[in-house]
Formats: C-alpha cells, structure tokens, sequence
C-alpha cells in the first residue's frame, strides 16, 4: 500500500511541477521574436531568420545530452537530473532577461541546452514507475500538467510583457521554475532507482543502440518524433510576428499568447482521452490517426484572415497533436526493458530536439523567402510524410506476422 501512495504522490507533484515549468517555459517563447526586435533596428527577414535559430539552439545542445542524461538516470535515478535541469532551467532564463544583444540570446539559448529536458525526464521518471497496462492513461494524466501549463503560460507571458516588459517576465519566469524543481527536492521519492535495482538486467550502450535497430517499428516511431517536432516547432517561433500581420491590436504579446494557449486547451480536452484509447487498440495505430488529422489541420491556418480563424483552428489542431506525446512514450514503455527504458526515452527525446532545431530554423529560412503563411503548408507535408512512413511500416509488422505463422 505504502508503494501505492508513494507512485501516487509522485504523479501528483511531478503534475504540478511539469505544470509550473511549461507554464513558465511558454511564457517567453511566443515573444522571442518581438524581444529579439528590441534589440536594435532590424528587417523583417533578419528577425524571422534569427528567431528560429535562437528558439532551435537550444535543442542542438540537447541533442547530444539527452542520452546521457537518459542513461545516467537509468543507473542513478531521475530524481538528481530533475533537480539540474530545473534549476540550471531557471538561472538561464534568469540571465536572459539581461542580454542586449543577438548574439547574447543565441549563447545563453545555447547554453541553456545542457540542461534541456525537465519535462521529459519527468515522463521517463513516471514510464518507469508506472504499470505497462496503464502506461498511456497515467502518462497522458502527467501530459496535462505540462498542457494546462502551456494553455495558461502564453496568456501570463503576454499580459506581464504587455504591462511590465521582457526583463521583468524573464526574472518571474526564472523563478517559477526554481520553485517547480524545489517541489522535487522536497517531496519526490524515487522508487527503485536503478543503482539499487539488482535483480535488472544491465545493458550496455552496444545492447540499447542494437535494440533500436533492430526494432523497426520502434525506430520509425522515434522518427515519427523528429518529424512530428519539425512540424510542431516550424511555426511556434512566428507565430507572434503572423499574429500581427492578421490582429491590428497595439498588445501583440498577449494575442501571441492567446493564439498559443489555443492549441494547449486543446490538448488539455483530448490527451487523456487519446492515451486511454493507446491501452485500448495500440498505441502505434493512435498516432497514425493523430497524424492524419493533423496533417488537415494545419492548411486553414495558413488561409486565415482573421485571427479568430488561426485561434479556431489551432486550438482543434491542439486537440490531435496532444495524444502524440503520451501514445509515443507509452509505445516505448511497451516495447523496452525496463533498466534500458531511460537510455531509449533519452534517444527519442534526441529526435523530438532535433525536431526542435531543424523547426525552427526551416520556418525562419521558408518565411523570409516565401512568408509565414508558407511554412504551414510544409508543416502539413511534414505530418503526411509522418502518417506515410508509419502505415507503411505498420502494414510490413503485420505481413511480417502472418507469415510467421
């Protein structure tokens, strides 16, 4: 029983904790292409270019620790990465509220990366501790955290921009965080961290990277990630600077805001829902679907007019994208020991990083040649591309199967 209530706990405050974190994460990404204007007299183009590559830097650096951080916590536990990246999180956000410079942000963006990965450690945290059958329903409740977190965050964001500035948001947004990764330190217990899990079987870095090759259908949803963030983060750094081109409104940052909140109360109405249905029929076969439907819904937001239009449709966009997340992580939980789970969730949460990168510099480059509204029809190429690799691999499982009979 005592197990019981500890697994329990360590939802709850790790929902909070994710909750508080993508609140303050989502705070400052829907303006850092405005703050990067304050820097100086700059074209249009320099400013889309230069926003996607601040937003992706990040994740170049994260691309190469998140394994390591993955297998770290598969034999030290989870507990200790979420305590580095959560405060190493927050000082960075900290000093960014003083650059003045570019560059300055590019660096400290850059940076940031080695300590890259609150939230989706915090899904490898809980996949662990968490039984298979259940998997998606528990890891799309944790998913809402991080939801509810980014529906709120951009709206907060927007209205302390639009009243107090960008430094003063940074400095809030820094301390946000330091309290999220204090809830941790204080009341996450670790359940069988896998130092003190002797009955596990070990596995080198040979034997993890050896499991992925040869599971194809594992290595395909891993490339679904990278795909599904290429898409995902082409637009988000933009999407202030499209706001303006649709609204005439003086307090850009707080429509920004709205225009991203949209999509997360989406995903906060579906994404349970979605990992339920992953226990149901298979989890594979819930991001196929989720990849259809987002594929249609990314063409109306390029044609819209009028900003309730893109708030519409990016909120019903929310509603399919939220279950990708969840369904993918629980797919691995399936199919990965459990002492090599962490090592895997950290090579795909490389993949969503790349995403990141390859995002958000794609929408900059596309937009400066051809316009905003541009990258929303690639982003929906990008899920077709998706939905296609994964049928086909799906349906080459299946005859696989039947003539193993």
């Amino acid at each position: 029983m005592f197990t019981i209530n500890r697994e329990k706990r360590n939802l709850v405050i790790m929902w909070f904790a994710n909750f508080m974190v993508a609140a303050s994460a989502t705070m400052v990404l829907p303006y850092l292409s405005l703050y990067i204007d304050t820097f100086g007299q700059y074209s249009d183009e320099y400013v889309q270019r230069w926003s996607g590559f601040v937003f992706g830097i990040t994740f170049v650096t994260a691309f190469f620790i998140s394994p390591l951080w993955g297998r770290f916590g598969d034999k030290y536990g989870y507990k200790p990465i979420l305590l580095i990246t959560g405060f190493g999180i927050a000082v960075s956000i900290f000093l960014m509220g003083f650059v003045n410079s570019t560059l300055e942000l590019f660096y400290l963006r850059m940076a940031m990366g080695a300590v890259t990965g609150f939230i989706p450690t915090s899904l490898a945290f809980i996949s662990k501790q968490t039984p298979k059958e259940i998997a998606g329903k528990t890891l799309a409740t944790l998913q809402m955290g991080t939801v509810s977190g980014g529906l709120f965050g951009p709206l907060i964001g927007g209205i302390l921009a639009d009243l107090f500035g960008f430094q003063y948001t940074f400095i809030f947004t820094s301390i946000a965080i330091a309290l999220a990764a204090s809830m941790v330190a204080i009341g996450i217990k670790e359940i069988n961290p896998g130092n003190k899990d002797q009955t596990a079987e070990k596995f080198s870095r040979k034997e993890v990277f050896s499991h992925l090759v040869h599971n194809r259908l594992l290595l395909t949803v891993m490339f679904i990630s990278l795909l599904v963030q290429t898409a995902n983060f082409s637009v988000q750094p933009l999407l202030a600077l499209y706001v303006d081109e649709l609204s005439a409104a003086s307090s850009v940052a707080f429509l920004a805001g709205l225009a991203f909140s949209a999509t997360g109360f989406g995903n906060l109405i579906a994404t349970r829902k979605w990992g339920k249905l992953g226990d149901s029929i298979g989890h594979e076969r819930v991001i196929m679907i989720l990849l259809a439907l987002c594929c249609l819904l990314f063409i109306p937001q390029a044609l819209a007019d009028s900003l309730w239009q893109l708030i519409l449709f990016r909120f019903l966009y929310g509603i399919a994208v939220g279950g990708v997340i969840p369904c993918v992580t629980a797919y691995i939980r399936l199919v990965s020991p459990l002492s090599m789970q962490g090592e895997v969730l950290g090579y795909n949460v490389s993949f969503r990083f790349l995403g990141n990168v390859i995002g958000p510099a794609m929408g900059g480059i596309v937009s400066g040649y051809l316009g905003i509204s541009s990258v929303f029809y690639i982003t929906s190429a990008l899920f077709l591309l998706a939905f296609t690799i994964l049928w086909w691999n799906i349906k080459k499982d299946e005859q696989a199967a039947e003539t193993s009979y």
